[in-house]
C-alpha cells in the first residue's frame, strides 16, 4: 500500500515528531511512503531516512526576472509565461507523490489542508484527517475555506484528544460517528532519551548557580501567547505572594524555550520590576530540554490552548506532576486528580495555590507524579496505537466509506 503523507514543515514540535513515529511504525509495517512538506526543518533528515521527501514549490518572485516581466507584462505575454511555470510545477509536483498510484492519504495537521486542497486526489482515494489544534491555532493558521474542504473530504478524522474531538463536533459540524481519538506516541524512545539526560553530565544554563535545596517550578515550549508564557511569569508572583515569609525552601520557575528577542526582553523586565528577576529564568530552546526536565520537581502546563501536549509526557515519564488549567485542551483529561492537579481556566490564584501544595508536601509530588508515569504507560501503548491504526487504515482501503459531499 502506498500512503501520501503531508505535513506542514519539518521542524522539531509535537506534531512533527507525531509524524515521524507515524512513519517509522508504516515503514516497518511495509508500507511505500510519500512525504510532502510545505517547509524543511531539523527533521528532514530523519524523514528522507523513512519516505521519500517532496517540498512544496513556493512561487518565484520573478518569472523570468525583475526587468524582464516588465517588458513581458507590457507585451501582454507574462501571464501565459506564468500559467506555464505554475503548470511544469504541478507536473512536477503530481510526478514526484506518484498522485495516480495512491492507497491512501494522510493529512497532519490543519495546516496541510492548504496544500492537500490544490492537489488533484481520485475521489475514491481514502483521506484521514490527524487534527491536532484547538480554535486559537485553526485561527492562526489556517483559512476557513480550507479546513472545511478538508473536513468534509476526509473519511476519517482522528483527534488527539476529547477536548479536540468536541471542537470539531461544535465549531465545525463534523459528526462524531467520523472522528476516532487516537495518540500515537513512541514511549520507549522518550524513555529512553530521558534515561539517557538523566545520566549526562555538564553544566545546565540557568541552573548551576541554584542553591542545593532549591525546587525548580518548570515550564516548556515555544515562547508565544497560546502557551502561556507570560502567564508564568504572574504564576511566579502570585506564588511568591502566598509563600512569603512561610520559611519554605528557595523556589525557581524556570522556563525552557524562550529565545532572545523582544518577548524575552519584556517577561525578564516584568520580572525584574516584580523583584523575581534571579527567581524567574529563562532558557533558550536547547536539544538539553531532558536533561532540564529531570531537573522538575514539578511541572507548569499555563497553557491557554493544548490539544494534548507532549511536554505533559515528558514531564509524568520523568515521574514529575502536571498542574494545569481545565478548558485548555486534553491535559486535563491525562492529569484528572491523581497525577497533578488541574485548575479552574485562566485562574491564577487556584494554579498558585495548586503549585504552593505541591511545593510544601514532597510525598504527595511523588505520589502524583507516580501516579502520572503510571497512566501515561498504560494509555500510550506503542503497540497498540500502531495496530489500531492499521485497522482502521484496513477497514477504509477494503471498504471505503461514503464520501462526504464537498462544495
Amino acid at each position: 500500500m502506498t500512503i501520501l503523507l503531508i505535513g506542514h514543515d519539518a521542524n522539531r514540535a509535537g506534531a512533527q515528531l507525531v509524524l515521524l513515529q507515524l512513519m517509522q511504525q508504516l515503514k516497518e509495517n511495509g508500507f511505500t511512503l510519500h512525504l510532502l512538506l510545505g517547509d524543511g526543518g531539523p527533521l528532514l533528515a530523519d524523514y528522507q531516512q523513512l519516505s521519500t521527501v517532496t517540498l512544496w514549490p513556493h512561487s518565484e518572485k520573478y518569472v523570468v526576472g525583475q526587468t524582464a516581466d516588465k517588458i513581458l507584462g507590457k507585451l501582454g505575454l507574462w501571464q501565459q509565461l506564468a500559467d506555464k511555470q505554475q503548470l511544469r510545477q504541478r507536473n512536477a509536483l503530481h510526478s514526484a507523490l506518484q498522485l495516480d498510484a495512491l492507497d491512501l492519504v494522510l493529512v497532519n495537521t490543519v495546516t496541510s489542508g492548504q496544500m492537500f486542497r490544490q492537489l488533484p486526489i481520485r475521489s475514491n482515494v481514502p483521506v484521514l484527517a490527524f487534527v491536532h489544534e484547538l480554535a486559537m491555532s485553526v485561527q492562526q493558521y489556517t483559512n476557513p475555506d480550507d479546513l472545511r474542504y478538508l473536513l468534509q473530504r476526509a473519511t476519517r478524522i482522528l483527534a488527539v484528544s476529547r477536548a479536540t474531538a468536541q471542537y470539531y463536533e461544535t465549531a465545525w459540524q463534523v459528526s462524531p460517528s467520523r472522528i476516532t481519538l487516537f495518540t500515537h506516541i513512541d514511549l520507549p524512545a522518550i524513555q529512553q532519551a530521558l534515561d539517557t539526560a538523566n545520566h549526562q553530565a555538564g553544566s545546565l544554563p540557568g541552573l548551576d548557580d541554584l542553591p542545593a535545596n532549591a525546587l525548580i517550578v518548570g515550564g516548556c515550549g515555544n515562547a508565544e501567547w497560546r502557551k502561556g508564557t507570560d502567564l508564568f511569569v504572574s504564576l511566579a508572583r502570585l506564588f511568591t505572594n502566598l509563600t512569603k515569609g512561610a520559611g519554605q525552601p528557595a523556589v525557581y520557575f524556570v522556563w525552557v524555550g524562550l529565545p532572545p528577542g523582544q518577548l524575552h526582553n519584556d517577561l525578564a523586565l516584568d520580572a525584574a520590576k516584580a523583584g523575581l528577576g534571579d527567581r524567574i529564568r529563562f532558557v533558550a530552546p536547547t536539544p538539553a530540554v531532558l536533561r532540564y526536565m529531570a531537573r522538575f520537581d514539578l511541572f507548569l502546563l499555563c497553557s491557554r490552548e493544548d490539544p494534548y501536549p507532549l511536554v505533559m509526557l515528558e514531564a509524568g515519564l520523568s515521574g514529575v506532576p502536571v498542574v494545569c488549567f481545565n478548558g485548555a485542551g486534553g491535559a486535563a483529561e491525562l492529569v484528572e486528580t491523581d497525577g497533578g492537579i488541574a485548575v479552574p481556566y485562566l485562574d491564577l490564584l487556584s494554579m498558585a495555590q495548586a503549585v504552593q501544595r505541591l511545593v510544601v508536601d514532597a510525598d504527595l509530588r511523588r505520589q502524583l507524579g507516580k501516579a502520572l508515569r503510571q497512566k501515561i504507560q498504560q494509555r500510550h501503548n506503542l503497540a497498540q496505537s500502531t495496530s489500531q491504526f492499521l485497522a482502521l487504515v484496513s477497514s477504509i482501503s477494503t471498504q471505503p466509506e461514503p464520501l462526504p459531499q464537498t462544495e
